[in-house]
């Protein structure tokens, strides 16, 4: 039965589904939230990090979003990218889920660690086999935004980008631990 279920994707999509459900709530919550004190700008076109105005996240979170939250909490980011492969080819498109998990094997997590980002793991969903997903974890916002900003004008993303520009979806929570949570 076991054999079953990884064949199908059902425990991969469970997994996935649980983490999405038990955020959902938090992530309508932080994304009414209003912009904290030095804010990163939206990132230029082919750049990634926040699109919307950031929200708390981390440690000491604040009103009732802050109850259930760990007051030692760091800044988590659960990041999906789903690969759309319709449009590999199209425009400066070249590639699909393996050039993808290239470009992270050849150096996107190490410019990840260059700047100060604590990349935690790395999935690939076996319900979409074009989906991958990755959980990032900083001390806090202000973090979160500085490890990006770095990120987005390292030299080295700049090379990986171009050499597998890679037609990408993308769905981004951001997430703090509970309380009772044990990975904090």
């Amino acid at each position: 039965m076991t054999k079953r279920f990884l064949q199908t994707g059902f425990l991969s999509r469970l997994v996935v589904g649980i983490v999405i459900a038990s955020v959902a709530y938090a992530v309508a919550t932080v994304g009414a939230q209003a912009p904290q004190a030095g804010q990163a700008p939206a990132p230029a076109r082919g750049q990634r990090g926040p699109a919307a105005p950031p929200a708390p996240c981390g440690p000491n979170i604040a009103g009732d979003l802050g109850k259930n939250t760990a007051t030692n909490s760091r800044c988590f980011e659960l990041r999906m990218y789903t690969v759309d492969p319709t449009r590999d080819g199209v425009g400066q498109f070249k590639g699909g889920i393996t050039e993808l998990h290239k470009r992270f094997r050849e150096g996107e997590v190490d410019v990840f660690k260059a700047n100060g980002v604590d990349v935690m793991a790395v999935w690939q969903d076996l319900g979409d086999p074009n989906t991958l997903i990755y959980l990032l974890s900083y001390k806090d916002r202000a973090a979160r935004d500085a490890g990006w900003a770095g990120f987005n004008a390292d030299p080295k993303w700049t090379e990986l980008r171009t050499k597998y520009f890679v037609p990408l979806t993308t769905k981004v929570y951001m997430m703090s631990a509970t309380d009772y949570s044990p990975l904090k």
